[in-house]
């Protein structure tokens, strides 16, 4: 039984030398980690070990910025005593709904405008004049046309929304290759099947990128229009620190925000992979 343990143990662990161990294996193993992280994330780890020592040591102000590790305990005191989770609740449902409906306004309407330009070019002025104004600007006539409730925040939010999914759609629809197209109505391929078939798919990554900027755009616009007229919502807990000078729990909402954007930019991203898996590149 000791012959078969000492003749598998090579086999599970390589051989060893006089003197080896296996920390070198595992200090390689750490050496390449670090070799694979540093160059995507070493000037973010770098600015927030700056932020950490400078505000430990008095280089900045700490009373203004506050170093990480107080700004982390004020954002976990908050989630654990529940006073940021309905904030979070409602924010993320003002800023999904408005998402939602941006999505099943613009993408339709940018499927149809990209593939009949009579279309396109009677609706496109009227759009780029919409496109270029900026929804802050017409939050008050949003507000006077539908109160300062729910309704005008969704809507300030959809407005910037639904742009860049439209314009996105409208791009991937232009950009298809024509030569699939003609191909595809060789084989005898109706108008349905063409765009089921061909135009729909080949749209899915350019519409991907406008669901991304859009799900950006929707926490951006969150703040703003929580920061008028509202008493709940992330963006009023912004807001209500600063006017409080809790400086470190204005921080921690500020936080929270850029965790839940890179939380929804990481679930769309997983959901374009799953969906265009024949668009991804080789590995």
């Amino acid at each position: 039984m000791a012959y078969e343990i000492n003749q598998a143990l090579p086999r599970s662990f390589g051989r060893l030398k006089s003197g080896e161990s296996i920390t070198p294996t595992f200090a390689s193993h750490v050496r390449g980690l670090l070799a694979s992280l540093l160059p995507r994330y070493g000037l973010l780890i770098a600015f927030l070990v700056l932020w950490q020592v400078s505000s430990t040591r008095g280089w900045i102000n700490p009373a203004i910025f506050p170093p990480l590790n107080v700004i982390l305990s004020a954002l976990w005191t908050n989630l654990a005593n529940g006073a940021l989770l309905d904030d979070i609740a409602i924010s993320l449902q003002r800023s999904g709904t408005a998402f939602a409906f941006a999505v099943v306004v613009g993408i339709p309407l940018g499927l149809f405008m990209g593939q009949f330009r009579a279309v396109e070019q009677a609706l496109d002025p009227i759009l780029q004049l919409f496109r270029q104004t900026s929804a802050l600007a017409l939050y008050p006539v949003f507000i006077l046309l539908l109160g300062l409730g729910e309704t005008s925040k969704i809507f300030v939010i959809f407005w910037a929304t639904l742009f860049p999914v439209l314009l996105a759609t409208i791009g991937g629809v232009k950009e298809v290759d024509k030569k699939l197209i003609e191909m595809a109505r060789t084989y005898g391929a109706g108008s349905l099947t063409v765009f089921r078939r061909v135009i729909l798919p080949a749209s899915v990554p350019a519409i991907f990128v406008g669901l991304r900027l859009s799900a950006t755009t929707a926490l951006l616009l969150l703040i703003a229009a929580e920061m008028i007229g509202a008493n709940k919502g992330i963006g009023f807990q912004v807001m209500n620190a600063q006017y409080n000078f809790q400086i470190p729990l204005m921080f921690a909402a500020i936080l929270l925000l850029a965790f839940l954007g890179l939380a929804a930019n990481a679930l769309l991203v997983l959901l374009q992979r799953r969906l265009c898996r024949w668009s991804q590149p080789n590995a």
